[in-house]
C-alpha cells in the first residue's frame, strides 16, 4: 500500500473550503479541470493526463461524504485503483486541511510518485490558498443603502485573535465600518511615496590654536610707533608653536573587511497573490570545499506569517525565520521554497534576509 499526502494550514473557513474541493468550476482553478460524467451526480472526470505525475485523466466518485469535514473519493486512473480522503478540521486561525492518496490496485512507478507529490503539495499551498482569497474577494457586497454604504466581508482568520465562528457556521460577518474600510482604501491607493525630511547637518567642532605673542627685540632706531606696529605685526601673524590640540601623526587605520561568507543567498519572490506570496532562496557554496553549518535568516514584514517550507528545515521566533539544512558540497546549492500568508491584500516582502551575517542578493 503506498501513501500520497499533504496538509496546509488556511486562514479561511471550513465551509469556503469545502465548497473549493465540491464546485466543479473552483476545482478546475486550482487543481484540474472537472467534466461531470452525464446521470452520476457523485462522479466526475479530472483531465489531469498533462499533470506531473499522471499517466491519464482520474475518473473519481464520491464515497462518503460529511460536509464541510470529510470527501472520500475512489479514483481510477486508467485502471489504476486509488482512494483519496480530504479530512477538513477547524482550527483558531481557520481550518486545516489535508489529503491522503492510498493505492488500492496498482502501484505507482518511482518517476510518478515524487512529481505526484510535489503536484499535491504546490496545489494545497500555492494555488489553493490564492483561488480562496480570490472567492473570499468575491464575496464581499458593498451596498449603498438609506442607512449609508455597509460592507459584508466573508470570514478570514487573522493569527493571534480569539473568538472563532463554530465550524459549521455560515454566515458572514457584518462589519458595521464599511465607511470607513472604502475611504482608508482610497487613502492607501493615494498616499504619496513616504519622504524621510532631510536633517541639517550637525555643526562640526574645530579646535582652534592659542595664539601667543612672541618676544621681539628691536634694535633699530625706528619710532615708537613703529616700534608697536611691528610688535602688533608680529603677535597677529606668529602662531604659537604648540598649539592646544596636536593632530596625531599617524592616523588611525580602517578596519579591515568582513571576510567573505562561505556560502551565498539570493532572494526573490515566485508568486505573489492576494494576502501571500511564495519566497524562494537559492543558498549556494562558490568555495572549493563542503560547508557543514549555514543558516539563512528572514525577518518577515509585520502582519506575515510562513506556512509552508520546502527545501530546508525552519524554525520561527516571532518575525524571525532561521531556514538551515543540509551540507553544501563545493560549487553546489540548495533552493528553499516558502508560502507567507499576508493580513494585507498587498503582500509585503520580507524586512530583511541574511546569511552568515550578509545580506542575501535580490532583496
Amino acid at each position: 500500500m503506498i501513501e500520497i499526502g499533504a496538509q496546509v494550514d488556511l486562514s479561511h473557513p471550513a465551509e469556503r473550503v469545502w465548497r473549493a474541493l465540491t464546485d466543479r468550476e473552483l476545482l478546475g482553478r486550482w487543481f484540474a479541470e472537472a467534466e461531470m460524467v452525464e446521470g452520476v451526480p457523485d462522479r466526475m472526470l479530472l483531465h489531469t493526463a498533462d499533470l506531473p505525475g499522471f499517466e491519464a485523466n482520474v475518473e473519481v466518485e464520491v464515497t462518503e461524504r460529511q460536509e464541510p469535514d470529510l470527501l472520500v473519493l475512489a479514483c481510477d486512473e486508467a485502471g489504476r485503483l486509488s482512494e483519496l480522503t480530504c479530512t477538513v478540521t477547524t482550527t483558531k486561525q481557520g481550518c486545516r486541511l489535508e489529503l491522503r492518496e492510498v493505492s488500492t490496485h496498482g502501484a505507482w512507478s518511482a518517476e510518478q510518485h515524487e512529481p505526484r507529490g510535489q503536484q499535491l503539495r504546490q496545489a494545497l499551498t500555492v494555488r489553493l490558498p490564492a483561488i480562496l482569497d480570490w472567492l473570499a474577494f468575491q464575496q464581499v457586497d458593498l451596498r449603498r443603502a438609506d442607512g449609508g454604504m455597509t460592507a459584508e466581508l466573508p470570514l478570514i482568520g487573522v493569527r493571534g485573535k480569539a473568538g472563532r465562528n463554530p465550524r459549521r457556521r455560515r454566515t458572514l460577518v457584518a462589519v458595521v465600518a464599511g465607511a470607513v474600510l472604502v475611504a482608508g482604501t482610497a487613502a492607501w491607493v493615494t498616499l504619496p511615496p513616504d519622504s524621510t525630511p532631510t536633517a541639517a547637518p550637525a555643526p562640526t567642532a574645530t579646535a582652534s590654536p592659542t595664539v601667543t605673542a612672541a618676544r621681539t627685540t628691536v634694535t633699530s632706531t625706528a619710532t615708537p610707533s613703529a616700534r608697536a606696529s611691528r610688535a602688533t605685526a608680529s603677535a597677529t601673524t606668529r602662531p604659537s608653536r604648540t598649539p592646544s590640540a596636536k593632530p596625531s601623526r599617524t592616523p588611525a587605520s580602517a578596519a579591515p573587511p568582513p571576510p567573505p561568507a562561505p556560502v551565498t543567498a539570493r532572494y526573490e519572490t515566485e508568486s505573489d497573490r492576494l494576502f501571500g506570496y511564495t519566497g524562494e532562496i537559492v543558498v549556494g557554496n562558490p568555495g572549493g570545499a563542503p560547508v557543514a553549518d549555514w543558516a539563512v535568516v528572514v525577518t518577515l514584514a509585520e502582519g506575515t506569517t510562513v506556512d509552508d517550507v520546502d527545501g530546508a528545515n525552519w524554525r520561527q521566533d516571532r518575525r524571525v525565520i532561521t531556514f538551515t539544512g543540509a551540507a553544501l558540497a563545493a560549487g553546489g546549492s540548495q533552493t528553499i521554497s516558502f508560502d507567507v500568508r499576508d493580513s494585507r491584500p498587498k503582500a509585503r516582502e520580507p524586512e530583511s534576509c541574511t546569511i552568515g551575517g550578509q545580506q542575501c542578493a535580490g532583496l
